[in-house]
């Protein structure tokens, strides 16, 4: 793996969006805060959990470029926020994968928030769209 770049926060982050606009402003978004030196993007949660459980397959190799930070629309086709955490944790051991994961939807529902917080007080919830103060807000 190359040196690390000190000039960015994280070195992987990932975007799961079923809106093409949504993952270009926020690319773009990570990037002009170097918030991220990579950026994944996929489009929906199961590429997105294909990608995470080959990476996790490779073993140390593939944990090195893990996403650290995962963005996650709730409101997606096929298999649905929700879905995508439940079979997240399934693949990853926390003990040595533990990327943060915020919940980036247009979800205003408290059921949601709660629902999201039920699966893990660590998980993060927040309202579209991103800005480049709630990436500097992220530790």
């Amino acid at each position: 793996m190359s040196e690390i770049n000190n000039n960015y926060k994280h070195q992987y982050t990932m975007i799961i969006d079923d809106e093409d606009l949504d993952n270009f402003l926020n690319e773009k978004l990570i990037a002009f805060n170097n918030f991220s030196k990579h950026v994944y993007i996929h489009r929906n949660a199961v590429s997105a959990l294909d990608f995470l459980n080959d990476l996790k397959e490779q073993g140390s190799k593939g944990i090195q470029v893990f996403p650290e930070v995962i963005f996650i629309d709730l409101n997606m086709p096929v298999v649905d926020g929700f879905q995508f955490i439940q079979s997240l944790n399934e693949i990853i051991d926390k003990k040595e994968i533990n990327p943060k994961l915020v919940v980036l939807t247009s979800s205003v529902s408290q059921k949601d928030r709660e629902k999201i917080f039920a699966m893990s007080p660590e998980y993060i919830f927040a309202t579209k769209p991103l800005s480049g103060e709630y990436l500097k807000s992220l530790s």
